[in-house]
């Protein structure tokens, strides 16, 4: 393997430690369970690893969170849509304010869509319909993106988010 992406997978490693740590800090909305963790931390591994990772990330902590029982189904098609938007977006821009409106977007729109399906089919929530987690998704996905944006302007401002992309690319 790699040096860097020994860097990259170790920093994987520590953003979903980090989820996993603070994944009881949830608001429950509805029919969801708002985890605005999930979302920072979609937007910090779009920033520093890029779309693959994050999904990753995403899969890996929805993953534990569930067999925890500190999460539901319905964190893997949001945090991993969630992820994907913004890593692509990050990627192609190299700006934050468009990362953060593809997180959010993403997340509460696309995988709020995406619940649908699984709740109906592996939850068998029968009342589901296609938009019910979208509004619940976008609150949780709001709070999370506003938490990441404050952590990266001030990693911005002190350079080091520029720190931490030198070391990972080393």
């Amino acid at each position: 393997m790699k040096h860097e992406q020994l860097k990259k997978l170790v920093t994987s490693a520590l953003l979903v430690a980090v989820i996993i740590v603070l994944s009881g800090f949830y608001i429950p909305v509805g029919a969801s369970k708002c985890f605005p963790i999930q979302h920072m931390v979609n937007i910090l591994s779009a920033i520093l690893l890029g779309p693959g990772w994050g999904v990753a990330i995403a899969f890996v902590a929805s993953l534990i969170r569930n067999l925890m029982g500190t999460g539901s189904l319905m964190a893997f098609p949001g945090s991993m849509v969630g992820a994907l938007c913004c890593g692509l977006m990050f990627k192609a821009t190299k700006k934050y304010i468009p990362t953060y409106l593809a997180e959010v977007l993403g997340n509460g729109l696309f995988g709020g869509m995406l619940a649908f399906p699984v709740a109906v089919l592996l939850m068998g929530n029968k009342q589901a319909a296609l938009f019910t987690y979208v509004l619940p998704f976008f609150i949780s996905t709001a709070g999370g993106t506003l938490l990441a944006a404050i952590l990266v302007s001030i990693l911005d401002r002190t350079k080091a988010l520029q720190y931490m992309h030198q070391v990972l690319s080393e």
